[in-house]
Order: C-alpha cells, then sequence, then structure tokens
C-alpha cells in the first residue's frame, strides 16, 4: 500500500510557530485537530455549508474543512483556542457563557472567530450587520436571540474596554 506524498508545512497558529509533514490532500482542519491537537475547530458538514469549521485567516473568517494549508503558509490562523488573552476569555466567550449562548456548543466555535472577525472591522455593528456575519454559521439547537445578544454585549465591552 503506497501513502501519499507528504509535503513539510510552516504554519502560524494562535501565535505559535508549526512545522508539519502531512499528505497534500490534508485539509486545514484536519492538521489543525490531528496535527496539531487543536480540537476547539469542529467538524461538520465538511461541504463548507454549515460554518462550524471557521477559523480566520488574517483576520477573516475562513472554512477550515474547504481550505488546504499548503495555501496558506505565511497567514496568521487564529482558531478559537487562540481567542483568549493572557489566559483570560476573550469577550466574547465570556458573553457567550454569561448569556447561556451555546446549548450543545459545537457551532460555537465558528460563531466566535466569525463574530471577532465582525467586531474587529465594525465595532458597533446592528442586530442585522451580526446576522449578516454569521449567516453561514449554523446552529440546531439555538433560536440565535441569544448568541446575537452575546455579540452585542461583547461589542459594548470590548469599546468600553478599548
Amino acid at each position: 500500500m503506497t501513502h501519499p506524498p507528504r509535503v513539510p508545512l510552516h504554519l502560524c497558529v494562535n501565535g505559535e510557530e508549526h512545522d508539519v509533514l502531512v499528505p497534500v490532500h490534508k485539509t486545514l482542519l484536519e492538521v489543525l485537530r490531528e496535527d496539531l491537537d487543536l480540537t476547539g475547530t469542529k467538524h461538520g458538514c465538511e461541504l463548507g455549508e454549515c460554518g462550524t469549521c471557521a477559523v480566520l485567516v488574517d483576520g477573516q473568517p475562513l472554512l477550515s474543512c474547504l481550505a488546504l494549508p499548503i495555501e496558506l503558509q505565511g497567514c496568521a490562523i487564529t482558531t478559537v483556542e487562540g481567542l483568549a488573552e493572557g489566559g483570560r476569555p476573550h469577550p466574547l466567550q465570556q458573553a457567550f457563557a454569561e448569556l447561556g449562548a451555546t446549548q450543545c456548543g459545537y457551532c460555537t466555535p465558528g460563531m466566535l472567530v466569525t463574530a471577532k472577525a465582525l467586531l474587529d472591522r465594525t465595532p458597533s455593528p446592528t442586530r442585522d450587520q451580526v446576522r449578516e456575519a454569521i449567516s453561514g454559521n449554523l446552529c440546531r439547537c439555538t433560536g440565535y436571540v441569544k448568541i446575537l445578544d452575546a455579540i452585542e454585549v461583547a461589542a459594548e465591552r470590548i469599546r468600553t474596554i478599548g
């Protein structure tokens, strides 16, 4: 049995440099979870339809199930694990926890990184802007109201701190 060719990759994930040797066809999602042990990013549909696997690449949301890491060398990749600052949860993470914006939690990592990208570019988003930003992230448990509320609370806290 022959193994697929492996390629060396140099990735910057959550501010840390990583060198890995992986099969050329392996997705970013697989590399994050299987090679870097960053399991916060979740397997969802693996078709780019649910948003569960979203990460930030150079500050923009990207579906890691559709991305090849070989194309992302030199980019800054941020997973949900990279949102915490100095061991403290990001204001989004704190607001999600306080407001009960998660139920099963499976969609939460993708929601959080997508919301972070929104708040980085639009510090005072309207509810419609929040809805639009997370529209590619599906949640099967909630009615989205608490998620929207948590993003708005976090935005206010970030503006107050910042």
